[in-house]
């Protein structure tokens, strides 16, 4: 059996979780005990197997220890983005049925908002308040220590980042299954091919109510590791950490790396970065530049995986694939790839358009049956909705998410490309490409740009940066304008959210 109880039976005082601020710790023995509290607390609150809880949270112990108790309760736990507004948070816990509600405190604020908005849903906040809200460790502290009587292995039943449009639940459908049940994609890539196991180290520097970071941080102790956790990403103290906690595994996304590299050469110089032994990378797509000089720097440690939170499938590539196919997210560990025009039909390597999984894994979106029909090409084949091409050894490259696609002149362009190029120069800490209105050619390329501390925004900034795209580019794919910005919208995983920009403009 490989579940946190196991280790907690044999390894009751090893570390399962450690905060990287604080310092603040929780053993495998101790999680154990508040698991099993909290889940006879949900079983008391009505939730019972199949049931849905929501929770609100920054990264802290408290919603670790409701994770794991809601996956030995067969509970589906929803972990929102405490970014979104309190209208945006209440959608989602009515969208997904959930029972319970348990904010943190530190987002008390939203929650005269919430009760108003979620009237028949029991709310619950962590840590001490004045809200006169019912505080959770408190109603779940007189529960039993010991397991409850009908385990159930739940799952997390999370919402996308919403960067076209507004967020969409992934329904699922319970599973009578045992508590040890691990996903067999979460176990290929971390066990498999990532090498984990009780001497992993894993440092997770992202928010958790993500898929990637939840699923890998739970999967971790699902093989007995102990997870770093930082409260919020700082570069420097990435590079820090990993060597002072003798990190062995990690995840991040572009942006991240796009820090650290921009982070004073003696810096970088200086970490003892030894102990890593693999840095996952997805979400967003990487900029062949940089990731040419992670490799160089941290050597062939870096995985990208390409996947969704729909779970209908999942390609890999590892710094040999990369350097083999410069620009490729790897191959298909489940089933095969098919890229399809706009009409349906399949099109050969190296032809661009919509990307498919052919797993025969289905999904739906919750309360969402036309954009459901709307991601499958034929029953098991779908898409997450991004575009791009297959060579001939079944290798996958991204070109852009199909929503940013440009058409100028009835020429498709792909924003990405020109986006890569952008945030390699030195003067450009983050940028977005997309398409504007143009009388003539239907739509033109623009734009905006978040330029580093040193650098100031003027017309001979905006030519030069053209100037830079001109140089690398195909004349198509240069930017007609560029406008600087002091922030760009990004979720915490580091999806651009163009929706928002391009409004501006249409």
């Amino acid at each position: 059996m490989e579940h946190p109880r196991t280790h907690a039976e044999r390894t009751p005082d090893r570390i399962a979780y450690r905060m990287a601020g604080s310092g603040a710790t929780l053993t495998y023995g101790v999680l154990e005990r508040i698991a099993n509290r909290e889940a006879h607390a949900l079983r008391a609150l009505g939730i019972g197997k199949g049931g849905n809880i929501a929770l609100l949270f920054e990264n802290r112990l408290e919603f670790c220890t409701l994770c794991w108790a809601a996956q030995r309760a067969g509970i589906f736990f929803t972990a929102i983005s405490h970014h979104l507004t309190a209208e945006e948070i209440a959608y989602i816990v009515g969208n997904c049925g959930a029972g319970v509600l348990v904010i943190s405190d530190r987002f008390a604020a939203h929650l005269p908002a919430l009760r108003a908005a979620c009237p028949g849903v029991r709310v619950f906040v962590s840590g001490r308040s004045e809200t006169g809200t019912e505080e959770w460790q408190t109603f779940a502290s007189g529960f039993p220590e010991t397991p409850i009587a009908d385990e159930a292995g739940g799952t997390d039943l999370l919402y996308s980042s919403g960067t076209t449009g507004r967020p969409k639940g992934i329904l699922r459908t319970f599973q009578d299954q045992p508590i040890d049940t691990i996903h067999p994609v979460l176990r290929l890539l971390c066990q498999t091919m990532g090498g984990m196991g009780e001497d992993t180290v894993y440092l997770s520097p992202a928010p958790l109510y993500h898929a990637a970071p939840l699923r890998f941080t739970m999967t971790v102790l699902m093989l007995g590791g102990t997870v770093v956790i930082m409260e919020k990403f700082d570069a420097a103290a990435m590079l820090h950490l990993i060597e002072a906690q003798a990190i062995t595994h990690t995840q991040v996304v572009p942006t991240m790396f796009v820090r650290m590299l921009k982070l004073p050469e003696a810096e970088r110089a200086r970490a003892d970065l030894s102990s890593l032994q693999v840095c996952y990378h997805a979400a967003a797509p990487c900029p062949p530049e940089i990731k040419d000089r992670m490799i160089d720097w941290w050597g062939p440690k870096l995985i990208e995986y390409y996947a969704g939170s729909e779970g209908s499938g999942v390609t890999l590539a590892t710094s040999e694939d990369w350097r083999r196919f410069r620009g490729t997210v790897g191959r298909s560990l489940v089933g095969s790839l098919v890229i399809a025009d706009e009409d349906g039909q399949e099109l050969p390597p190296g032809e661009v358009g919509a990307v498919y999984f052919d797993s025969g894994l289905t999904f739906e979106y919750r309360g969402d049956p036309e954009k459901t029909a709307q991601s499958f090409l034929r029953p098991g084949c779908s898409t997450l909705g991004d575009v791009g091409y297959v060579n001939e050894e079944g290798f996958l490259f991204l070109t852009d998410r199909a929503a940013y696609t440009i058409i100028s002149g009835g020429v498709n362009i792909y924003p990405q490309e020109t986006e890569d190029v952008l945030i390699c120069h030195p003067d450009v800490a983050d940028v977005a490409v997309f398409g504007v209105p143009n009388e003539e050619m239907g739509e033109e390329v623009k734009a905006l740009v978040r330029l580093e501390p040193h650098a100031a925004p003027s017309d001979q900034t905006a030519a030069a940066l053209i100037g830079w795209c001109r140089a690398r580019l195909s004349h198509i794919k240069v930017p007609r304008s560029v406008e600087f910005r002091d922030s760009l919208p990004r979720t915490p995983t580091g999806k651009l959210v163009k929706r928002v920009l391009k409004a501006e403009y249409w």
